[in-house]
């Protein structure tokens, strides 16, 4: 899972890096998927040194925040009807990375309680 967490760690750079670059390089806060995807390659590093545990339940939490987060801004660029810009197109990027990391995340936590279940039998 260490290298799955680095793969999308590396799409929400890009992705972030795109919306700043796309948007003009205007704002910092397009920085933002960028910022989780660092932190999604560092634990990421860190869970394929040895503590995997740890650094993937870390990594599951970044990947919620990062699902939950962009849905403050998504939620009112539906509904006010306008342009959807580089900026809404950049937090559904986000969403969606992060989401289908929390998803892979939370899969590889139920197959490892199922495993050991198993072969506690």
């Amino acid at each position: 899972m260490s290298r799955t967490t680095i793969g999308f760690g590396i799409a929400l750079i890009v992705a972030g890096l795109g919306g700043y670059l796309l948007g003009g390089a205007s704002s910092f806060t397009a920085l933002i998927p960028a910022l989780f995807g660092l932190a999604l390659v560092g634990l990421g590093w860190w869970a394929g040194r040895g503590n995997e545990k740890t650094a993937m339940h870390i990594a599951a939490v970044v990947g919620l925040i990062g699902t939950l987060a962009p849905l403050s801004r998504i939620i009112p660029g539906l509904t006010a009807g306008g342009e959807l810009g580089v900026a809404f197109w950049s937090n559904v990027a986000m969403f969606v990375i992060s989401g289908a990391f929390f998803a892979l995340c939370v899969k590889s936590f139920v197959d490892a309680r199922r495993a050991r279940a198993a072969t506690a039998k």
